[in-house]
């Protein structure tokens, strides 16, 4: 699986939002500029995650965008699905029932599609924004104290 600018973009651009916006609303303009991101493609992004119901948007004087829900609600998961689509490596057939495939009642690979779409999507769903939030700080503190980390 390889995600494309929007999820790994997005992602940060989410924890900037998070990290920024929990007294008054960020514009994109300044997350654009925190993240490296132009403000168009930023634009397309925080539509996406507002259509998700994500993100909500402040209007007015001060306006621009914050996190939709707390930070504990929202999982890597919902992020990456809200940009990307489906998150499964593998559009195996025999895995829907639905839709179905001949050779599904023979085929063993199908196990293996499954076990590996299934650990993916179980990773993303368990990491939450706010575990991001909280280890985004860390780093920071590590990094603003001198001597915390190896000199070697």
């Amino acid at each position: 699986m390889k995600l494309s600018t929007k999820g790994r973009y997005g992602l940060r651009a989410l924890l900037d939002l998070a990290l920024n916006s929990e007294t008054e609303a960020a514009s994109i303009a300044s997350i654009a500029a925190r993240q490296n991101i132009s403000e168009s493609y930023l634009e397309q992004l925080i539509g996406k995650l507002r259509k998700a119901g994500l993100v909500s948007s402040v209007r007015g004087a001060g306006g621009g965008y914050m996190l939709a829900k707390p930070a504990k609600d929202i999982s890597v998961g919902d992020i990456l699905r809200a940009l990307e689509g489906s998150l499964d490596p593998v559009n195996c057939p025999g895995l829907d029932e639905e839709q179905g495939c001949t050779g599904s009642d023979v085929c063993v690979t199908k196990y293996v599609w499954k076990r590996i779409n299934d650990s993916i999507n179980q990773t993303v769903d368990e990491i939450k924004l706010s575990q991001l939030i909280e280890e985004s700080r860390g780093v920071k503190d590590a990094v603003s104290s001198p001597g915390s980390c190896c000199s070697n």
